[in-house]
């Protein structure tokens, strides 16, 4: 059954939501479910040039003919929901919401406030996982989208469509956040994890679909992989932004500031170790290779050469092959790297 799922391969922010954009248009999905809550924010290029950040709806929502669904497994903050859907002008034929997906309530985030989680492992603070936390106690309070008269429009089965959807063969793609590094069950970095696993087979779960039905996983990486600031946890070889701006020849400072929080983003260089580990847990049939704009600031001559040699060392420690290449935020490229030769074709 046609259900690609894109997952991400270290600490989030590898451009899930600029891969899975491109998908959707390249394979002429029908469906783009997104999972999780707004604890995640998933940037994408829209057609003017502008950056938009999505916490909520998948980044197709910046596309005309793809319908997006928010799964029982989500949860869903109505303020960023309702802003979201009313900066993208989507309506209730192109959007289908869980009847069972989670509210996360002000008491929800008051709760989670006074947790301690912000500083004790940088976490969003934005009441995911205390409504995560909710939902696994079986809290009778509990709020559920079909609680809110508001989202009704917008309600159904998604399990139930999705399926007639892949009974006339029409693609799905799942978009996954955060990244497998913060998978409280498989990463080995708890308590410096989010609340929910973040592995191909966890989103498939979220969305009740069959393992059967996929054919496609996407695991999308970074040359030089982040966390959030703050005492997040375990960053092999971690470095700074100047060094990169300096190591990579650019003209102008870089820096990336997380899009839910607003903190200033941890960065280290590429290490082997946990790629190898989201590889296994998830047996991607293609990765996408993120952010080799950092590593050189021109991409011709002795910038080529420096690239083409970091993609084969990568792919020689990985031992797999990486498929697509990205160099900037709204690039995805076919890895055609041949000797000393490296052609841009824009995928």
């Amino acid at each position: 059954m046609p259900v690609t799922i894109v997952v991400g391969g270290q600490y989030g922010s590898e451009g899930k939501g600029k891969v899975a954009h491109y998908l959707a248009r390249e394979m002429n999905a029908s469906f783009v479910v997104r999972c999780g809550g707004p604890n995640s924010g998933h940037t994408v290029i829209d057609q003017h040039g502008n950056a938009r950040i999505f916490q909520q709806l998948p980044t197709a929502a910046i596309l005309p003919d793809v319908k997006l669904a928010i799964c029982a497994g989500s949860y869903i903050d109505l303020d960023i929901l309702f802003r979201e859907i009313q900066e993208t002008g989507v309506e209730a034929d192109r959007l289908l919401i869980d009847r069972d997906a989670v509210i996360i309530t002000e008491e929800l985030k008051g709760r989670e406030a006074k947790s301690g989680l912000i500083d004790r492992i940088g976490s969003t603070g934005s009441g995911t996982g205390a409504a995560v936390a909710a939902r696994i106690n079986r809290e009778p309070a509990l709020l559920f989208a079909k609680n809110v008269p508001e989202l009704q429009p917008f309600l159904g089965n998604v399990s139930g469509v999705l399926r007639d959807t892949l009974n006339i063969g029409k693609r799905i793609i799942i978009e996954g956040t955060q990244g497998f590094g913060l998978s409280p069950l498989h990463a080995g970095y708890y308590p410096h994890a989010t609340s929910r696993d973040t592995t191909a087979a966890a989103f498939l779960a979220e969305t009740g679909l069959s393992p059967l039905d996929v054919d496609d996983v996407v695991l999308t990486i970074r040359a030089f992989p982040i966390r959030v600031g703050g005492n997040s946890g375990h960053l092999l070889h971690e470095i700074d932004w100047e060094k990169v701006t300096s190591e990579g020849g650019h003209s102008k400072p870089l820096l990336e500031i997380t899009s839910v929080s607003k903190k200033v983003r941890r960065i280290a260089r590429f290490t082997p170790d946990i790629v190898r580990k989201a590889i296994d847990a998830n047996r991607p049939t293609r990765i996408v290779l993120n952010h080799l704009d950092y590593l050189t600031s021109e991409y011709q001559h002795r910038g080529a050469n420096k690239i083409v040699d970091f993609v084969k060392n990568l792919e020689d420690a990985l031992d797999y092959n990486i498929h697509f290449l990205g160099a900037g935020p709204d690039s995805i490229y076919i890895n055609t790297a041949q000797g000393e030769c490296l052609e841009w074709h824009y995928a």
